[in-house]
């Protein structure tokens, strides 16, 4: 479809100005992009951006104390909020009470469309590790969110013709936005660009809050990567704001907060206490929480990881984990979800006998431990996950009764664990990463990996993984010591296997794959001497 003429600049309530560049690729996105939109996003911006800006340099200031030794643990300066037993989070609404299976997915029309349709409870549209942050992706993603709220959204498949629509029965819908790090250079405010997160939240909420009112529901977010409990009140302030701006009750807004990070497992009863007229619930983003370990405790020569494929949720720090979410969630009247099951369906029957059985174990465990339910990334594994939870929560919308016993302390959310550091293992590490970062680059952000659908936590564990090991000269389980130099070779070897692979049956290159530019980037990262904190953020310099 043609591109309208670029927006450039406008002038708003505060005669500030806001600029966005690059093309609007329809009339719809205009709409989306409207004045009165950008307007609102404005207004956030002013508000709430220089208070973002304060957290991030918190997150470095925090950092850096880990950096030189010390370890995270509990706050004494919110005990009481951990030991006053009289408050709980707001009454969760009734379409959020069961939430026994989830689906998440990128913003991809087609994709919207089945995982609406797919049987789940609740589809989670990922605008963040799931998509590529191209201007295209996030204004028609938005876009589409818009369609699925009104429920128009349709798509004809242009190579096969067949037609996609929504069902009678949709799952509930809910938006991640990006993480409070990311920004939208796209559009500008006083010449900076914006936090994508205001921008996601904000269009999200304006274009879509009347529709899901209409049908009796609220405004429901996914909030990722947040570290602290005051970066859990400036979302609550956001919430607030919106929801007087546009004078509907509080409350309206409801979020799930995705506990991803290492210092966000110290302080979630704070992140619920500072959210409680908002948030209904916590989620064991596992992939990323085993990337914010190595994060977090990079410098920590006594906490080097194995190999990141050895790690499961059987691991004692993992389990203590999820085992304390449930126990903190519970005990608050807050829904605690479990992990991704990334397996993908396949057609040989003994790799799908052994799909079937790896996620049949992983949701037994963590219906077990008290989960109220579990996220999945394929729809034919809807009906398995349901069948596991089903038998668990025994015609109850959740188990928020079940209350973990233990006492998960700093010492087992810290423990090192041993495993496999082996050839084998750094060459997967840089096949995923390599693999990944290579679609992101073109702008897809959801990618099928070694029977996997992966996104950008996997990228980062195996970033993370290798450098660690090159920080710390490992030695590998046969002897050698891990170097730059043999990290480099095995990246060449891998990287010329891999281009290989996708050789047009001429022998010629395909020209519109990235992989020198990703094997380029994925060698910097891995080896410079400080740890870029996400991998997304130099690969969106590269974008576009």
């Amino acid at each position: 479809m043609p591109s309208t003429p670029p927006l450039t600049h406008f002038k708003s309530h505060s005669d500030q100005l806001i600029a966005v560049k690059g093309s609007v690729f329809s009339e719809e996105a205009a709409s989306i992009l409207s004045r009165e939109a950008l307007s609102f996003v404005e207004l956030l911006v002013e508000t709430f951006g220089l208070r973002l800006e304060a957290l991030l340099e918190k997150r470095n200031e925090t950092q850096a104390a880990y950096d030189h030794g010390q370890l995270p643990d509990f706050r004494q300066d919110t005990k009481a909020i951990r030991e006053d037993s009289g408050w709980q989070v707001a009454e969760i609404p009734d379409d959020l009470l069961d939430r026994r299976v989830e689906i998440t997915g990128p913003i991809d029309r087609k994709m919207v469309i089945n995982a609406l349709n797919s049987g789940a409870n609740v589809f989670m549209c990922c605008f963040e590790d799931a998509t590529s942050p191209t201007w295209e992706n996030m204004v028609n993603g938005q876009i589409n969110m818009r369609e699925a709220n009104n429920g128009s959204i349709a798509h004809v498949d242009p190579k096969s013709g067949k037609s996609y629509s929504l069902g009678d029965n949709p799952a509930t819908l809910i938006m991640r936005p990006r993480g409070l790090h990311l920004k939208e250079t796209h559009i500008q405010f006083n010449g900076k660009p914006i936090p994508g997160c205001l921008m996601d939240a904000g269009l999200y909420f304006f274009h879509n809050y009347a529709a899901r009112a209409k049908n009796g529901q609220g405004v429901y977010f996914y909030i990722p990567k947040l570290e602290s409990m005051e970066e859990a009140a400036w979302w609550n302030d956001v919430f607030t704001f919106m929801e007087k701006h546009f004078n509907v009750p509080t409350g309206t807004i409801r979020a799930t907060v995705l506990i991803e990070t290492l210092p966000a497992v110290f302080q979630m009863e704070e992140i619920l206490y500072a959210m409680k007229d908002h948030i209904v619930g916590m989620n064991c983003g596992r992939w990323d929480y085993i990337f914010s370990y190595i994060k977090t405790l990079k410098h920590h020569e006594d906490r080097v990881l194995p190999d990141r494929h050895s790690v499961g949720m059987d691991t004692p720090f993992l389990d203590a984990y999820s085992k304390r979410l449930i126990q903190t969630c519970h005990r608050r009247g807050a829904l605690a979800i479990g992990g991704m099951s990334a397996f993908i369906p396949s057609k040989d029957p003994d790799q799908m006998a052994f799909v079937t059985q790896k996620v049949i174990e992983d949701k037994r465990r963590e219906s077990a431990n008290g989960h109220d339910g579990t996220w999945v990334a394929h729809p034919h594994l809807v009906i398995l996950a349901r069948e596991i939870f089903d038998q668990a929560l025994n015609n109850r919308p959740n188990q928020r009764h079940v209350i973990p016993e233990g006492d998960f302390n700093a010492d087992s959310l810290l423990s090192p664990c041993e495993g496999p550091k082996d050839e084998a293992g750094v060459r997967k590490n840089i096949r995923i990463a390599v693999l990944y970062m290579e679609a992101w680059l073109r702008g897809v952000g959801c990618v099928p990996i070694f029977g996997l659908m992966e996104d950008a936590a996997t990228a980062e564990i195996s970033r993370a993984n290798i450098w660690q090991w090159l920080k710390h000269q490992v030695q590998l389980d046969d002897g050698r010591l891990f170097t730059d130099s043999l990290f480099k070779q095995w990246l060449e070897e891998e990287t010329i296997a891999m281009k290989a692979e996708v050789m047009h049956p001429n022998g010629e290159q395909d020209q519109t794959r990235k992989f020198d530019e990703a094997s380029a980037v994925f060698y910097q990262l891995s080896t410079d001497a400080d740890f870029a904190d996400f991998l997304t953020l130099p690969c969106y310099e590269m974008l576009e």
